[in-house]
């Protein structure tokens, strides 16, 4: 793949810096796609080409697309919450349309899909989800969740039907360095570490290291079969074992409350009012309180068995975090 041209979409954010990073040490020629008011902090300096556009412009992806054998499309509008709850599913289904309409148009030779494990089923689940609990669109919960599912039965269905060349990848939750927005994980990470998390709920999280999401990607591009899913997770913790490795890592004593959820959604209901009228997304949201009544475990086996994939332990994506958000200016 050396000095084989690239395009990767959402560069700008926390998954698309990392695997604009990994195409650069494997020595590709990376083009990025980027709306004119992304922030360029985690492209600036590398050897990128940027185009400045939106991916559901359809003359802008032909000028981003001609002339790429490879294409990872990573980007998507990952919030919990929005004003408009439906311009987070327009954004990621009419995206995704448009991105793989003009890879067929290009010939581009193989693409690599991020979708998301918010795709897979873990309600009622006993063992860690594998790639075959896919979830219908109206099993989802929230504007996100069901925008995911359904820009993931779009590829699937322009594979079978269209012969479009693409491997689906289904990362868990990536922790680690560039988290510039910052995701919703890392918003609780930041609030862990300044001591503004005194109480948490039973709920559990698959948690990997950004760079091995990334790493994950052109494991799929090399070897993913075409059409097929892969997870690519790390490791299964409670958010009582994340906010304690949280602590332990900023100094802090950990949090000992678990707190029901049913006094929460008041509180979810009024920060949501409350970010109408600020234009902030709210810490709390009701679509998160819902999904945290499950453990979102999940296996990578599939990947490790077919990819390759081996990714390192969560707590090194936790200590690179920290360091970067310290370093950057989030944190005292």
């Amino acid at each position: 793949m050396e000095e084989d041209d690239i395009l990767v979409t959402g560069a700008s954010g926390f998954v698309g810096s990392a695997v604009v990073r990994q195409a650069l040490e494997r020595g590709m020629r990376v083009r990025v796609l980027m709306r004119p008011s992304s922030p360029r902090r985690n492209v600036q300096g590398l050897p990128v080409r940027v185009v400045a556009g939106d991916m559901r412009d359809k003359a802008v992806m032909h000028e981003a697309m001609s002339g790429v054998r490879y294409l990872c499309h990573v980007a998507a509008d990952y919030r919990l919450w929005a004003p408009d709850s439906e311009e987070i599913v327009r954004a990621n289904t009419e995206g995704t349309r448009a991105v793989m309409d003009a890879a067929l148009a290009c010939g581009v030779e193989r693409i690599v899909y991020t979708s998301s494990v918010a795709t897979l089923r873990v309600a009622g689940a006993t063992v860690p989800v594998a790639e075959d609990a896919a979830l219908n669109p109206e099993e989802a919960i929230g504007a996100y969740k069901r925008s995911k599912v359904l820009a993931e039965r779009l590829v699937e269905q322009m594979v079978a039907e269209q012969g479009l060349p693409a491997v689906i990848v289904n990362p868990s939750t990536p922790i680690g360095p560039r988290d510039v927005r910052p995701t919703p994980t890392g918003r609780i990470i930041l609030e862990a570490a300044a001591g503004k998390m005194p109480a948490f709920v039973d709920t559990g999280l698959n948690l990997v290291h950004v760079d091995d999401v990334a790493e994950g990607h052109f494991l799929a591009l090399e070897r993913g079969r075409i059409g097929e899913r892969y997870i690519l997770g790390g490791q299964d913790a409670s958010l009582r074992e994340l906010l304690r490795e949280i602590a332990v890592l900023s100094g802090r004593k950990p949090p000992s409350v678990e707190l029901p959820r049913w006094p929460l959604y008041p509180l979810a209901h009024l920060a949501e009012g409350m970010a109408r009228l600020t234009g902030r997304e709210p810490f709390l949201t009701v679509d998160g309180l819902k999904m945290s009544r499950y453990r979102m475990f999940f296996t990578s086996a599939k990947a490790g068995q077919e990819l390759g994939y081996a990714p390192r332990p969560y707590a090194q994506g936790l200590s690179d975090a920290l360091g970067w958000f310290r370093n950057a200016g989030y944190l005292q």
